[in-house]
């Protein structure tokens, strides 16, 4: 009879250790934002006074959730509604006779759909792939490995902490002495899973590809990659809202600047806002963030000494190829020159698989912003080739900034096409010589 109670507090104890890390994981999701029948909202603003009125509404609403400022006529505005609000949002829009669509009509679907794609923070980075979304740990992890499989061309960079202590991390790829170099950004806004994972799907064709061109392409420049420039906001994706923007420092009631609204380029101006809450919240002031210190601090330091040309940052969604400016309609001094390297980058990208994208300066084509990094890259940074990707899905996407992982390697081999097109055009137009 003894042995009886030691079997059975035996199985228990296996039961435990068995469940408790369901139930912890249960816990975890218990805590994290839910987006159940929430609706996503395509609508055109055809006048004045419906601009005027979605102004208010983002203004007040803390129900809607707007992608883009309402700002002119004929202007389209997607707008994520909370389940609660559906009706009041219908509502206005027949009051106010506003022509509108629904994308989606439960945003939960579209995240836990992604989540059957996301590999554990545990993955060992030896399987790492462009099949599944990956966490930061492994992908930091991976990024060591190369250095360590490549110790002749791979370096890793430290180039600064994030708020909450996560190293910046990045790698460089250089396989000769002399050459100039492109810098490669990735991750600055969280919630764009796509980047990070085009930003290392790039990395790593350069470095293994066995197509003649690509494989000049890594060896003739370096390369500078940061994967996840906000390394906070990017673990916040996977651990509490799928859908975070910021940064995670806080300011007052609220957490989170817009990093790509941080930069000393007519920070604070168009396109930006001073309230803490909104999405695009600028900062208590130009590089008021660790984050984006760190990549200044790292453009700046290395511009010369490594002969920094081109700087190329990765987001989503719009399709859409962009340079300088955001917060003007000035043309830079090598618009023309610029035109034409995105008109070269967005042939090649097309060529490949149909992706239809729309290339200019950033005020003209997607809507103006200030702070942000490629402004600052091109002046006061330097670099004369400053260029921003808005990666797929198109305009109306109904996945938006959750992008289906079966699109990792689509979109990496469209966009490894363009930053060859890129790249060429760039030096033929003489900004690689000496």
């Amino acid at each position: 009879m003894s042995g009886k109670p030691d079997f059975l507090q035996t199985v228990l104890l296996m039961l435990i250790l068995t469940v408790s890390p369901l139930f912890q994981g249960a816990a975890a999701a218990d805590g994290a934002a839910r987006y159940d029948h929430y609706r996503l909202y395509r609508v055109e603003l055809a006048t004045d006074e419906q601009v005027q009125l979605f102004q208010r509404l983002e203004a007040k609403s803390d129900s809607c959730t707007f992608y883009g400022h309402a700002r002119q006529p004929g202007q389209q505005l997607t707008i994520m509604v909370s389940a609660s609000k559906v009706a009041d949002f219908e509502d206005l829009l027949a009051l106010h006779a506003v022509s509108g669509r629904v994308l989606e009509r439960n945003m939960q679907q579209l995240i836990e759909r992604e989540a059957a794609t996301v590999q554990p923070a545990s993955t060992d980075p030896s399987q790492m792939d462009w099949e599944h979304y990956f966490q930061l740990e492994t992908i930091y992890a991976w990024m060591e490995l190369l250095a360590e499989r490549f110790p002749g061309a791979v370096s890793t960079l430290d180039i600064g902490t994030s708020y909450e202590g996560r190293p910046i991390k990045g790698v460089k790829l250089s396989r000769r002495p002399g050459n100039k170099a492109i810098v490669v950004e990735g991750g600055i806004h969280a919630r764009e899973w796509i980047s990070p994972a085009t930003t290392t799907f790039l990395l790593h064709e350069l470095l293994t590809s066995e197509d003649p061109t690509v494989r000049e392409l890594g060896t003739v420049y370096d390369w500078f990659f940061f994967p996840i420039v906000n390394p906070d906001g990017y673990r916040f994706t996977f651990t509490g809202d799928r859908l975070w923007r910021k940064n995670r420092k806080p300011y007052g009631l609220c957490r989170g600047v817009d990093l790509n609204r941080n930069f000393d380029s007519n920070w604070g101006g168009v396109g930006s806002s001073d309230d803490p809450c909104s999405y695009d919240f600028s900062g208590s002031g130009p590089f008021s963030e660790p984050e984006a210190v760190a990549l200044a601090d790292f453009v700046r330091n290395s511009v010369g000494p490594a002969r920094i040309r081109t700087y190329i940052a990765l987001h989503s969604y719009s399709q859409l190829l962009m340079f300088p400016y955001g917060h003007t309609a000035d043309r830079v001094p090598n618009y023309d020159h610029l035109r034409s390297i995105t008109e070269k980058g967005i042939a090649a990208l097309t060529a490949v698989s149909g992706t239809s994208y729309r290339g200019g300066s950033k005020y003209e084509t997607i809507y103006p912003s200030s702070g942000g990094s490629i402004d600052w890259a091109y002046r006061p940074g330097g670099v004369p080739v400053s260029l921003t990707f808005e990666l797929r899905g198109p305009p109306d996407s109904t996945d938006m900034f959750i992008l289906p992982a079966d699109q990792i390697r689509p979109v990496g081999k469209e966009t490894l096409a363009a930053f060859v097109a890129i790249v060429q055009e760039a030096a033929r137009l003489g900004y690689y010589d000496s």
